[in-house]
């Protein structure tokens, strides 16, 4: 910006000296909002990534698994005391079933 002196116009009238934008008339301040919304998106990345999420998603599966008391098939003298084992609860007892088929213990006499 700069200062203009003052003049006389064609018609006589005077314009007093001011203050004149030494910018192009093109130009605008239209950045500002992209910068505004980059800053924004970064620190909302570092919030996201910052985060204790990963943290709580792993006490979550952890959780379930330190319930389940931990059998394998030499825990049972027949196939039918596994099965029954098995099918109370087949998610905490899912090492009992190798090839997931839903019987349990296979390899052990009935």
């Amino acid at each position: 910006m700069g200062y203009r002196k003052g003049y006389y116009k064609k018609d006589g009238t005077y314009v007093q000296g001011h203050f004149a934008n030494t910018r192009s008339r093109s130009y605008t301040k239209k950045n500002s909002g992209c910068i505004l919304i980059f800053l924004l998106s970064v620190l909302i990345g570092s919030v996201i990534s910052c985060s204790e999420s990963s943290e709580t998603s792993d006490v979550t599966s952890n959780t379930p698994s330190s319930n389940c008391p931990t059998k394998t098939c030499g825990n049972f003298s027949s196939q039918s005391a596994a099965q029954s084992t098995y099918n109370s609860n087949k998610t905490c007892y899912k090492n009992l079933d190798s090839d997931g088929d839903g019987i349990a213990c296979e390899n052990l006499s009935k």
